[in-house]
């Protein structure tokens, strides 16, 4: 363990090592921190996904569900805004509005004002679910979030937040305005 302490060493630092070892010629410290992320999304992820599972939702339900519900009343969103709040294709929305409208969490209508357009409106069903998910999926994250002190997932947020706006992410349709 060449860069760090032995006894708080993770996963990516034992990757590290490897990879300094067999080609001493490469810096592997990009590595450091792109490994790390992709771990702690899958780790992260996974807890997530157990916890909204023991309120009969998978992870994408509860990111239209929420995405609806943090609109504000009348909590209605056509297709379009749903695709740019999140990071599926319109097809891949057209599949899960389907599967939400059959569980009855949210309905779907033909816009009046433009016929071309589909309004997707949160159920008092879908409201009750997602309003009662969310206070126990901010507790989880804080919990995961425990081994880190509050400034220091300040701190983190912001580098996390550069990184997001150098990739390219911005606030869903405004493609100016970089996303708190």
């Amino acid at each position: 363990m060449a860069q760090h302490d032995a006894d708080k060493a993770d996963n990516v630092d034992w990757r590290l090592d490897q990879w300094r070892a067999e080609r001493p010629d490469l810096d592997p410290s990009p590595m450091a921190v792109v490994a790390r992320l992709q771990r702690a999304c899958r780790l992260l992820e996974r807890e997530i996904r157990d916890h909204f599972a023991t309120r009969g939702l998978q992870l994408w339900e509860f990111d239209i569900l929420g995405t609806l519900l943090r609109s504000g009343p009348p909590y209605r969103l056509t297709a379009k805004q749903l695709v740019e709040a999140s990071m599926v294709t319109s097809g891949a929305i057209t599949n899960r509005i389907d599967r939400l409208v059959a569980r009855e969490l949210v309905t779907r209508e033909t816009d009046p004002t433009n016929r071309r357009s589909v309004l997707i409106t949160l159920t008092d069903a879908g409201r009750e679910l997602a309003d009662g998910a969310v206070a126990g999926h901010l507790a989880l994250e804080a919990r995961l979030l425990a081994e880190l002190t509050d400034q220091d997932q300040h701190q983190l947020a912001g580098l996390l937040r550069q990184l997001l706006i150098g990739l390219g992410d911005h606030a869903p349709g405004n493609p100016l305005t970089p996303d708190d």
